[in-house]
């Protein structure tokens, strides 16, 4: 299942059932899982982990040397879970220290010509759209939508269940839930339809749906400071996993999140 017209180093480790086409790259201290799949001119690089029954398609680099003056050379890694696909010319960084790296969660989607700068967190079952574009150290929650050609910048967080529109441009914390647009990015409601669509799977509930959207008037809509508004949240809406994720979220972020004027931060 590995062409002779492959590159692949001999200390790779490859698992079982994988196909590796003519011309795709293998560089040492690599892992492939089982059943994956490297297409023509792909290359993964040394340092990179990629879990079983992954597709890897034409141009993309996984696993590339960082984009960051603080490398220095020392051998760092990138890790992908199981079930991702990885679209042509799509470029991941591995991370910038020895500990830690770059990641990938299980079953995300990875669209054409993404740039995944180093350090980066994909926690998993996500769709990154085509053209997005990570800086370093940027956290990605579960279930989140990134559509084409949104760009975050360094450090940036987005919360679990999100959706960013084409274009939006990311410098801060998006917290879980919602819907961002626009530039400068701007609150767009909650992303209602994606958890009304996957209810029955993940338990949203109208009333849960319908707590989420609460817990957001108070935030976005209530014209007072976020500080406030978690209480009056806190007060108002019932403890629920999602109530309790938004309010961890945005405590853990100092209460700063986008699309919130800076007199009420």
């Amino acid at each position: 299942m590995i062409s002779e017209k492959a590159h692949v180093d001999p200390s790779a480790v490859i698992g079982k059932n994988v196909q590796i086409y003519p011309f795709a790259y293998v560089d040492k201290n690599v892992e492939i899982g089982d059943n994956s799949v490297i297409m023509p001119f792909a290359s993964i690089m040394s340092g990179t982990r990629i879990g079983k029954d992954c597709r890897i398609y034409q141009g993309a680099i996984v696993g590339a040397e960082p984009q960051d003056f603080r490398w220095k050379g020392d051998d760092t890694f990138c890790y992908i879970g199981d079930r991702c696909v990885i679209r042509e010319h799509v470029i991941i960084n591995r991370g910038i220290h020895a500990e830690g790296g770059t990641s990938i969660g299980d079953d995300t989607f990875i669209c054409a010509e993404t740039h995944i700068g180093h350090d980066c967190h994909i926690a998993g079952h996500s769709v990154i759209g085509n053209g997005v574009t990570f800086a370093g150290g940027v956290e990605v929650g579960k279930y989140v939508i990134l559509s084409s050609n949104a760009v975050l910048h360094e450090g940036s967080k987005v919360g679990d269940w999100c959706f960013v529109k084409g274009g939006c441009r990311i410098n801060g914390n998006v917290p879980p839930y919602i819907i961002v647009a626009h530039n400068p990015v701007a609150y767009y409601g909650v992303n209602a339809q994606v958890m009304r669509k996957e209810g029955q799977k993940y338990g949203f509930t109208d009333e849960r749906i319908d707590d989420i959207a609460k817990a957001y008037r108070h935030i976005y809509q209530s014209g007072t400071s976020v500080f406030n508004a978690l209480q009056r949240v806190e007060a108002d809406v019932d403890s629920s996993p999602e109530r309790d994720n938004i309010v961890k979220f945005i405590r853990d972020n100092n209460l700063k999140i986008v699309a919130i004027p800076v007199d009420l931060e």
